[in-house]
């Protein structure tokens, strides 16, 4: 082993010695001697939720997310509490859970209107055509018409508040066994109901 290597294995435990506390002094300098655990997101104070997908599902997941928000809101509870709670309860729902969700839900759509993040209507018809067992022909007929005659005949809060208020939210928590299952039943169910009462709507201009 020549003199270099020795000097260099001998000095590179030293180096990320003198490196590891030189970055331990800094954390310390700025208080991070002191640990205080995150603090959960107050629901009552707007914040920005981005979907993880896109399309129907996407708007969807992005809705329940707010709605949740504006449940705990209501409920004078953090959103982790509210969805820890029903999904531990042993109990149906309450009035009061199942009143809150739903319009947190409804909120969530203004919201979104308000800040122009609802897609029109026309963007959603063809996912909504994809996954229903409409005949071919209805189909077809549908994708022929313009853009702008849908979105001037339907108007996507209308279609997410109709949907929202035809749902079976009881149903829905009364059927949760874990946390991470809120979020998904509520998304899954709101997806289908939109994508529903969209091809009912859309049936009537044809």
């Amino acid at each position: 082993m020549t003199v270099e290597r020795v000097l260099r294995a001998a000095l590179l435990p030293l180096i990320v010695v003198v490196l590891v506390v030189g970055v331990l002094g800094v954390q310390l300098a700025n208080g991070g001697g002191h640990f205080t655990p995150a603090r959960p997101a107050n629901p009552c104070a707007p914040r920005a939720v981005a979907p993880v997908s896109s399309g129907i599902d996407g708007l969807g997941e992005h809705l329940v997310l707010l709605g949740l928000d504006g449940a705990a809101c209501r409920l004078g509870m953090t959103r982790e509490a509210l969805t820890l709670q029903l999904a531990e309860s042993k109990t149906p729902p309450t009035d009061a859970e199942v009143n809150a969700i739903r319009a947190g839900l409804l909120q969530a759509v203004d919201r979104m209107k308000a800040d122009k993040t609802l897609p029109p209507a026309s963007a959603l018809v063809g996912e909504a055509l994809a996954d229903s067992n409409l005949n071919p022909f209805v189909k077809a007929a549908i994708r022929l018409l313009p853009d702008s005659v849908i979105d001037s005949a339907l108007k996507t809060d209308d279609v997410l508040k109709r949907a929202i208020n035809e749902l079976d939210i009881a149903r829905l928590l009364a059927n949760l066994n874990n946390p991470d299952d809120l979020t998904q039943q509520i998304n899954t169910a709101l997806t289908d109901a939109v994508k529903q009462s969209l091809l009912a709507r859309l049936r009537g201009l044809i």
